[in-house]
């Protein structure tokens, strides 16, 4: 409730929902664009491979362009809702292996290694000292 003596003033539990709200659909534009630019860097080396490098460079150009026009507004949102620039950036390292792992796995058709969840967890604990508060 909005009272006219604290009009205009946000505590940290008013905010909550709305980070919560803009890092959710941070988090979904950023894997849109992981699956195009995932697409883009990996995809020519099981669809292209009899094709000249170049020829995979622009098929790969033209998909990475729609990974940029989700990107780009995926961090631009994010940052404007209040996340960092380096909150932006383990959020999408996390994305990056969500959408990495089943793909190499599943397109490529290489085989599991643990190691690829214990580099996970690696990057999960980077995300926890970046969105901890200050402690300082």
């Amino acid at each position: 409730m909005c009272t006219q003596a604290n009009r205009g003033r946000f505590t940290a539990t008013d905010m909550e929902p709305l980070i919560l709200r803009t890092t959710l659909l941070t988090v979904g534009l950023l894997t849109v664009s992981n699956l195009f630019m995932t697409f883009a860097w990996y995809g020519h080396l099981r669809t292209m491979q009899q094709s000249p490098w170049w020829a995979a460079a622009l098929v790969s150009w033209s998909i990475a362009l729609g990974e940029y026009l989700i990107m780009v507004p995926a961090n631009r949102f994010g940052y404007a809702g209040g996340l960092s620039g380096a909150q932006l950036k383990m959020l999408q390292e996390c994305v990056t292996l969500v959408v990495f792992v089943p793909f190499m796995l599943l397109f490529l058709g290489e085989k599991w290694k643990w190691d690829y969840l214990w580099a996970f967890f690696c990057i999960l604990g980077a995300v926890f000292f970046i969105f901890r508060p200050d402690r300082g």
